[in-house]
């Protein structure tokens, strides 16, 4: 089931302030993401931002090369932080991912 109305306002308007660049398609896929049933208790705001860390993460970096090779995930997350930044200054993001930032 979608989300409310209010809320996929909500969540759209929290996608382009904080992505203003962001292709449609990555666009797309997160606000779906954010607007998911396990992300249905977080403010919007904080669903965009968890659901944009896990998109670029999983679609933009080696996180998924790294799992495979062996590492945790945890290590994996921490090699990925400068990829994942790059991709976040890219589309012009107005916060990015710090080391000690609690996320999924």
């Amino acid at each position: 089931m979608s989300a409310p109305t209010g809320r996929r306002r909500a969540i759209a308007k929290a996608l382009t302030t904080l992505l203003p660049l962001a292709p449609y398609a990555d666009m797309e896929r997160i606000r779906a993401d954010a607007g998911s049933v396990h992300m249905k208790t977080l403010p919007p705001t904080i669903a965009v931002w968890l659901a944009t860390i896990a998109h670029i993460r999983h679609a933009h970096t080696d996180y998924e090369k790294l799992l495979a090779e062996g590492y945790d995930r945890d290590s994996a997350r921490f090699f990925v932080i400068e990829q994942t930044n790059v991709m976040l200054t890219r589309w012009r993001a107005t916060r990015l991912l710090e080391e000690d930032d609690e996320d999924e």
